[in-house]
């Protein structure tokens, strides 16, 4: 009893990071270009995450199911996963800069695997989840939101040329709203459902080890027999990371909204529009893709367009080198955990 609740205090707190630390993913723009003042911002963005994290459920399949044996999984497995996932956010966000939690988690999750299983890699599931799933969406993600967001700025540029940049200005202070919001709710479909999927792996290995069956009958919504989520999981999870997100992330909506390239509402609107447009078809295939990575390249394109002499690129340098040290950084720290433990 004891092990789940830590599992599920661990998750909760983690969840709750994702929140704040992912705050700026939806809300750095309309911060930036001074549509909406931050604290209203960032109610917009806790209300429209908790809608997101709501519905669906096929990124959390993935997460709970398609990466690793389930077999070898034990809840201790779980709970390392999610400190090593917590460790690397927290120190990402102390640096303000935009890792992302989804393969922070997912890195954990195979690390932590890999030490149960005593080093054999085949626990990990590289075929049919790593590498279509994570890898190969870590690679093409960014690139997407780099050129669809440079596409469309591009073809904002050629059909409001025409305009005055104060009509421009007015009409799509309006429209940003709508793409925060937006990119807010996509953000929740796809971060939120990680969690839930943790959790639900710790309840379904729980269940399936006997580790419930001396129970209380009052207790017996723990009882995972089928990875299927539970409606308290989901809505655990889904009122954590609106809370998390409440809390903001200011470090991070400095990096992403100022230091990065200086924004207008019509370069916001193309950016939250494009990454929440990518983001949202991952979610629907149960892909956990990392909202930190296509809302900051489609920010990259936007502002490539607006003017690439104006991009700071040795900031940008730094979210790449972050981005590729997340999964091999937080595997390791969930190896070392699992193996720790073991030894214990």
């Amino acid at each position: 009893m004891l092990t789940l609740i830590s599992v599920v205090l661990a998750a909760i707190i983690f969840e709750y990071s994702n929140g704040f630390h992912d705050a700026a993913n939806a809300i750095a723009t309309v911060v930036s270009t001074r549509v909406l003042t931050p604290r209203k911002a960032i109610a917009m963005a806790a209300f429209f995450n908790l809608t997101g994290a709501l519905f669906g459920g096929a990124v959390a399949s993935t997460i709970g199911k398609g990466l690793v044996d389930t077999e070898i999984v034990t809840m201790t497995t779980v709970l390392c996963a999610v400190i090593a996932a917590f460790a690397w956010n927290i120190a990402t966000w102390w640096f303000g800069l935009p890792s992302s939690s989804s393969h922070a988690l997912i890195g954990g999750l195979c690390g932590a695997a890999l030490a149960a299983a005593r080093g054999n890699w085949s626990v990990i599931k590289w075929n049919e989840g790593v590498w279509p799933k994570v890898v190969i969406p870590m690679v093409t993600s960014p690139f997407a939101g780099f050129i669809f967001g440079a596409l469309l700025m591009l073809l904002l540029f050629v059909t409001l040329h025409r305009f005055t940049p104060h009509f421009i200005h007015s009409l799509f202070g309006k429209l940003q709203i709508f793409s925060a919001a937006w990119m807010a709710h996509s953000h929740g479909t796809n971060d939120a459902q990680k969690t839930m999927g943790i959790i639900t792996l710790a309840l379904f290995t729980g269940t399936k080890a006997g580790s419930f069956d001396h129970f209380p009958a009052w207790l017996d919504f723990l009882k995972t027999p089928v990875f299927v989520l539970p409606k308290w999981v989901i809505a655990l999870c889904a009122v954590t990371m609106a809370v998390g997100t409440a809390a903001g992330g200011w470090r991070i909506i400095r990096t992403l909204g100022h230091r990065m390239v200086k924004l207008q509402p019509v370069h916001g609107f193309a950016a939250e529009t494009t990454a929440a447009l990518i983001i949202q078809g991952a979610s629907y295939y149960g892909i956990p893709l990392s909202t930190t990575h296509v809302i900051s390249t489609s920010i990259m394109g936007v502002g490539a367009v607006k003017r690439f002499s104006g991009m700071r690129w040795t900031v940008v340098e730094r979210i790449i080198w972050t981005w590729l040290f997340t999964l091999p950084a937080s595997g390791l720290i969930g190896y070392v955990l699992e193996r720790t433990v073991g030894a214990l």
